[in-house]
């Protein structure tokens, strides 16, 4: 019943620290190979020479229409569709083509907007837009 103390070494009692060693090196490894890419470089194709010159704002030619549909050309009345023709086509055959902006009153009706716009489409106006939309937003 009494047993006789043995001959074998004791049994070590410390925690055994070369299994975590291990894996603080292989963490280590992987964060030596991944920092490169978070310091990667992209290449860009800058532009080489001097920058390009600054754009020319195009003319502005405004055609208003009140609520009786009365046209005017930049503030100037336009007497009857023929000199509205006429200065649509002077606009159209321009060397640099002003923008037309079409700014209709909210109460105009709407077959005096529609012939601003066929005799600007028929004179061959290509830059051309209505302004002051807000205003039809109610």
């Amino acid at each position: 019943m009494f047993q006789e103390p043995s001959e074998d070494p004791d049994v070590m009692i410390d925690i055994n620290t070369t299994p975590l060693i291990d894996v603080m090196l292989v963490l280590l490894i992987m964060l030596i190979i991944t920092i490169p890419l978070q310091t990667h470089s992209v290449k860009l194709d800058m532009p080489q020479g001097p920058p390009p010159q600054a754009t020319v704002l195009p003319e502005v030619a405004r055609i208003d229409i009140d609520a009786q549909g009365v046209i005017t050309w930049n503030g100037d009345k336009v007497a009857d569709r023929a000199d509205l023709e006429a200065r649509l086509h002077q606009a159209a055959i321009a060397a640099n083509p002003p923008e037309i902006h079409v700014r209709p009153h909210k109460a105009v009706a709407y077959a005096h907007v529609a012939g601003v716009m066929a005799a600007a489409q028929h004179q061959g106006v290509t830059k051309l837009g209505v302004v002051g939309a807000e205003q039809f937003l109610e």
